[in-house]
C-alpha cells in the first residue's frame, strides 16, 4: 500500500475539528475512488473512533457489533438508534456510505436530527457522514430541504489531487511519464495506485487481465448516482469525443433539445462533467461548452469503451492506444500548464497575480489560456502544446498568439505572452526577448519549491 500522500491542507482541517471540545458534524463527499476513506482514517487514526462502512441493509445491528468491539459499554444501551449512538455520546463516529443509511431507510435523516438536536448538540461528539453518492448527499443531506440542514458543522467535496502530487507516487518517473500516467488517472488515488511503471508495460499487463478495473469501473461509478446509466454514457462518450456543445452533442446522441438539459445538469452536479464560459464572459454566457471532468473518464471513453469487445477477445493492445495518445494528451496537458501556472502564481505571481485564468474562445479562434487581473488590468495570453518545438516553431505560435490576444479586446490592458510546451529549443533567447517560455524541464521547479524570484527563473 502506498503512504498517505497529499491532501495536507484536508488533513489539517479535520484534524483540527476532530481534536476540538465541540460538537462536530461533517460531511465528506466527492465521488468514488477520490480518496474519502483514506483520508478520513488518516484523520482519525491515533483517535477512539468507530468506523462503519454502511451497507443496504440491516445497518444498526452490523453498526452496533461495530461500535461495541470499539466501546464495549455500547452493548448496554437500547437496541436503536437513539440508544446506540447516545452510548457514544463524545466519541468520534465514522459513517461511510451513509446514502445506504438513507436508501435502507428514508426517516434516518429526521432520527439523526432529532439525536444530534436533543443529546448531542451540546456534546463534544464528532459525527462524520461519508458518500460516494455525490446527487445523493448534495440532495439528501447538504440542501436546505434536509433534516439535517443546519446541524452540520463542516462539508468538505474532494476532489482528484493535482498533477504534482504523481511526483511523490512515483518518485523516480520523468514528468513525460507522469504526463502520460495523469491523462488515465488524473488524480484519482485509486487509479494511481493500480498504475506501475514504466506506464506502457504495466498498461498493455492490464488491458489482458481477466480481473481488470477497467471492464466495469465507469458502470459502477454511474449507477451511484443514476437509475439507468446508458444515456448518461451516451452523453459522455459524445463529450470524450470532443463534442463540446449542446448542438453537438444532441447530433451525436440523437436526444432533443428537451430531453438533453436535465441530464446535462444532473452530470454537474455529480461533478462528472463541467460547463465552461471563455474567461472573460459571465457563467450566464450562451457560449458555454461541456467537458469530461476527470481524465480517467475521458481516457475510458475515448481508449476503452469503443474496444471492450475486443479488450474480451484479447485482440486489442495498448500499442493502439499509444498511437494517438500523444493527441490526446494534447488537453490532458493544458490542464497541467493551468495547475503549473497557478502554482506560480502563488509562489511568484509572474509578472503581476492573476485573479482568474480559464481558456477564451470565439468562433473559430481559441486560446488555451488566458489569465486575467482585472483590477489592475493585466493580462497573460498562453498557448500550450504537447510537442517538441524548435525555436521556429516556438516564435510562430507565440506571433500567433499576440494576433489572437487582439480579438480579446483588452485595447487597454497591460499583456503578456507565454508559451509551455513538452519541450522548446533555446528557451533562454525567448525569454530574453520578453516572453515567458516553460517546459518539462521547469516542472522541477516547482515541486522542489526552488521558485526563489522571477529573476531566477528568467536566468535558467
Amino acid at each position: 500500500m502506498f503512504p498517505f500522500i497529499d491532501r495536507r491542507e484536508e488533513l489539517k482541517a479535520l484534524r483540527e475539528r476532530l481534536t476540538g471540545k465541540s460538537f462536530e458534524l461533517i460531511i465528506v463527499y466527492g465521488r468514488r475512488r477520490v480518496g474519502k476513506t483514506r483520508l478520513v482514517l488518516e484523520a482519525v487514526k491515533d483517535l477512539p473512533h468507530v468506523y462503519y462502512l454502511a451497507v443496504e441493509g440491516d445497518n444498526l445491528r452490523h453498526f452496533r457489533e461495530t461500535a461495541e468491539r470499539v466501546f464495549p459499554e455500547v452493548r448496554y444501551s437500547r437496541e436503536d438508534w437513539e440508544g446506540t449512538l447516545h452510548a457514544l455520546k463524545g466519541k468520534v463516529i465514522v459513517i461511510d456510505e451513509f446514502p445506504n443509511l438513507i436508501k435502507e431507510n428514508p426517516q434516518i435523516l429526521s432520527l439523526f436530527q432529532r439525536v444530534i438536536d436533543l443529546d448531542l448538540l451540546n456534546s463534544s461528539t464528532k459525527l462524520v457522514l461519508l458518500g460516494s453518492s455525490v446527487s445523493m448527499m448534495t440532495e439528501k443531506v447538504l440542501s436546505y430541504k434536509s433534516p439535517l440542514y443546519g446541524r452540520r458543522t463542516g462539508s468538505m467535496k474532494l476532489r482528484p489531487m493535482g498533477f504534482f502530487s504523481l511526483r511523490e507516487f512515483f518518485p523516480k518517473a520523468g514528468w513525460k511519464e507522469l504526463v502520460e500516467v495523469y491523462g488515465m488517472t488524473d488524480g484519482i488515488p485509486f487509479y494511481i495506485t493500480q498504475v506501475k511503471l514504466p506506464f506502457w508495460e504495466w498498461l498493455e499487463k492490464e488491458l489482458s487481465s481477466p480481473v481488470s478495473f477497467f471492464r466495469d469501473e465507469v458502470d459502477f461509478l454511474l449507477k451511484y448516482e443514476f437509475s439507468e446509466v446508458s444515456t448518461y454514457k451516451r452523453i459522455l462518450e459524445a463529450i470524450a469525443l470532443g463534442k463540446t456543445t449542446p448542438k453537438e452533442i444532441r447530433d451525436f446522441t440523437g436526444l432533443r433539445h428537451s430531453d438533453i438539459s436535465p441530464y446535462l445538469r444532473n452530470l454537474i452536479e455529480t461533478g462528472l462533467i463541467v460547463r465552461e464560459v471563455p474567461v472573460t464572459e459571465k457563467r450566464t454566457s450562451k457560449r458555454g461548452r461541456y467537458y469530461v471532468a476527470d481524465n480517467f473518464l475521458a481516457f475510458w471513453f475515448r481508449f476503452i469503451f469503443p474496444n471492450l469487445s475486443r479488450i474480451e477477445e484479447g485482440t486489442f493492445s495498448a500499442e493502439e492506444i499509444r498511437e494517438t495518445y500523444d493527441h490526446y494528451l494534447g488537453f490532458v496537458f493544458e490542464k497541467v500548464a493551468r495547475q503549473f501556472l497557478i502554482e506560480l502564481n502563488k509562489a511568484y505571481k509572474l509578472p503581476f497575480r492573476f485573479t482568474k485564468i480559464g481558456r477564451w474562445w470565439h468562433k473559430k479562434e481559441e486560446i488555451d489560456l488566458l489569465a486575467l487581473n482585472e483590477g489592475e488590468k493585466k493580462a497573460l495570453f498562453v498557448e500550450v502544446k504537447w510537442k517538441s518545438l524548435s525555436e521556429r516553431e516556438a516564435r510562430g505560435i507565440l506571433k500567433d498568439l499576440e494576433r489572437k490576444a487582439e480579438l480579446v479586446g483588452l485595447e487597454e490592458w497591460e499583456k503578456f505572452y507565454g508559451l509551455v510546451a513538452r519541450s522548446i529549443e533555446d528557451k533562454a533567447r525567448l525569454r530574453e526577448e520578453g516572453f515567458l517560455v516553460w517546459n518539462l524541464e521547469d516542472f522541477e521547479l516547482i515541486k522542489n519549491n526552488r521558485w526563489e524570484n522571477i529573476k531566477k527563473l528568467q536566468e535558467l
